[in-house]
């Protein structure tokens, strides 16, 4: 894999996937520089060295002046501040990015989309692919699957090689919404439990991204999966983490579980088979125990 030592790479939404790759990319030897929409998230990224830290929305052109284009490699990991942004966020956010591009004295190089498993519809026990239909099953779906679209027509001039991960659940240290649940003592969780999770712990996206950052030039633009190796049902989660807070396990009220934008959860199995197969990538997290394992400190069942 080609080395990420003195490249220049822009991180765009350096949130909590982005500032976790910035880490990386720096302990690689990259010059990082980042824009995030929250001043503390700026001190905190110049603090951890980040060469250059823009305070702007994503959306708008305030920030075109202050990043140089021309960079090595770009990663969009913007994400969504509420419904009410969500356009902004992912097709503007998008639309911007690609100008600022197209404007640099050369086209990126390799530009990474940080996307999401939301794009495909299907459920009923599916196991999908990136060849699976992906108009989105909500609103909110369908606005990430356009601003997929807009970088897979961008311009050579703006980009010359991209990757879209397609992101399962995100999960990781400081953001582990069912085990807070668990921890607070509820004892009946909204929803059903038979669907599957497909989760991907954070580190293994922050893998994924720098895999994609250092393709080799033969591999050209692609869509991937990113999850685990083995989505296992809601009620097996639960139980397995009760089990580890020596709690009972809460039962599950049996209402429609929904996703952002109210379509049910879908039960279904996103394949990450293409991903380890064209780019070697292997999730250090293979599954929900090694990656709440992580979080939780301990390998013994109390």
């Amino acid at each position: 894999m080609a080395p990420l030592n003195g490249k220049r790479l822009v991180i765009f939404g350096c949130g909590y996937v982005g500032s976790a790759l910035a880490r990386a990319a720096l302990a690689a030897g990259a010059q990082v520089e980042a824009l995030t929409r929250n001043p503390e998230k700026a001190a905190a990224l110049r603090a951890a060295g980040l060469a250059k830290v823009a305070v702007a929305d994503l959306s708008s052109a305030d920030w075109h002046g202050q990043i140089a284009g021309g960079a090595d490699l770009v990663v969009n990991c913007v994400s969504s501040g509420g419904p009410e942004t969500y356009r902004q966020s992912y097709v503007g956010g998008m639309q911007s990015v690609l100008t600022w591009a197209a404007r640099g004295p050369a086209p990126v190089g390799t530009l990474v989309y940080t996307s999401s498993t939301a794009v495909y519809p299907q459920g009923a026990g599916a196991v999908l692919d990136e060849s699976a239909t992906a108009d989105g099953a909500t609103p909110n779906g369908a606005i990430i699957r356009e601003s997929e679209v807009l970088l897979q027509q961008a311009r050579a001039a703006a980009v010359h090689r991209h990757f879209i991960l397609r992101l399962a659940g995100i999960y990781g240290p400081e953001r582990h919404h069912l085990l807070d649940q668990l921890r607070a003592g509820l004892p009946v969780l909204g929803g059903s439990g038979n669907h599957r999770l497909n989760l991907a712990h954070r580190d293994d996206i922050v893998s994924a991204i720098l895999a994609c950052l250092t393709a080799p030039a033969a591999i050209g633009s692609g869509i991937f999966n990113v999850a685990d190796n083995a989505p296992a049902a809601r009620t097996e989660v639960v139980a397995w983490l009760a089990q580890h807070l020596g709690r009972p396990a809460p039962g599950f009220d049996g209402s429609t579980t929904t996703r952002r934008g109210g379509a049910p959860m879908p039960d279904r199995t996103i394949s990450n088979a293409r991903i380890r197969q064209v780019l070697g990538w292997r999730p250090h997290y293979p599954d929900y125990r090694a990656g709440f394992e992580s979080i939780l400190g301990t390998t013994n069942p109390h």
